[in-house]
C-alpha cells in the first residue's frame, strides 16, 4: 500500500488526531465514505437527458428581413 508501514501510519494517524481532534474524526471519516459513495454512483448512473431547446442562431452576415404584420 504505497510502501507505509506500520509505524507510517500510525504517525499519520496520530498526527490527524491531534490536528483534528477526536470528536472531528467520526465526521471526517463519514464525509468521506459519503463522497465515495456518490462518486461511485455518479459513474454507474446513466446520464440525464438534456431536454432544453436549442436556439437557431442565423450567422452574422444573413440577416432575416423584418416580417410585415
Amino acid at each position: 500500500m504505497f510502501g507505509l508501514g506500520l509505524t507510517e501510519l500510525v504517525i499519520i494517524l496520530a498526527i490527524v488526531l491531534l490536528f483534528f481532534g477526536g470528536r472531528r474524526i467520526p465526521e471526517i471519516s463519514r464525509g468521506l465514505g459519503r463522497s465515495i459513495r456518490n462518486f461511485k454512483k455518479g459513474l454507474h448512473e446513466a446520464d440525464a437527458i438534456d431536454i432544453t431547446p436549442k436556439k437557431e442562431e442565423t450567422p452574422p452576415d444573413e440577416k432575416t428581413p423584418p416580417q410585415k404584420s
